[in-house]
């Protein structure tokens, strides 16, 4: 026997106001952005963290700054729900967040990486997860200043993710493992 499956409408999704999302509490991780280069790949890093309710979002180096008609595309408003910052350097910006209590991990291949599977956040521990430029990856001023550095596995025959695809994966494994055991 079929089980009927009616989509909902948009009223019927139960989505908070910008006010509402703001006060309420966050997945504890600020995402970090290094030198991306694609607009449509920073909106929509801020759309799906916002669907996460990660912190805020810094954006580092030459990765776009909102507001932009490209980074709107596919933010769809999230910049105005997601706290962000900008740094013009990479190690201004992890170096505040290492003051403010933050471990600070790379997600990239690397030597010495914890494939993602493996990781398990702490509920009382604050992140920041760099993800790297689309082409050279997190940089190496970055990869000087982590704690840790987490690996997506991949079973394929490329040896990427988009960024946007790589921040949906990790930030949904952290947001089940903190809030879904």
């Amino acid at each position: 026997m079929n089980t009927p499956f009616t989509k909902l409408k948009l009223e019927e999704l139960g989505r908070v106001d910008v006010e509402t999302f703001k006060e309420q509490e966050k997945l504890p991780v600020t995402v970090v952005l290094d030198n991306i280069r694609s607009m449509h790949n920073v909106g929509s890093v801020f759309r799906t963290s916002d669907g996460f309710a990660v912190e805020q979002v810094i954006l580092c180096g030459i990765t776009a700054q909102p507001p932009h008609r490209e980074i709107e595309k596919t933010a769809l408003g999230a910049t105005q729900s997601i706290n962000w910052t900008y740094f013009s350097g990479i190690k201004e910006a992890l170096q505040h967040l290492r003051n403010e209590g933050y471990q600070i991990i790379a997600v990239e291949q690397a030597e010495n990486s914890i494939s993602l599977n493996q990781f398990q956040p702490k509920n009382n521990q604050k992140y920041a997860l760099i993800f790297g430029n689309e082409v050279n990856g997190v940089s190496e001023e970055a990869m000087e200043m982590i704690d840790a550095c987490i690996e997506i596995p991949q079973f394929g025959t490329k040896h990427s993710f988009n960024i946007v695809v790589s921040a949906g994966i990790v930030l949904w494994d952290f947001f089940a493992k903190l809030n879904l055991h």
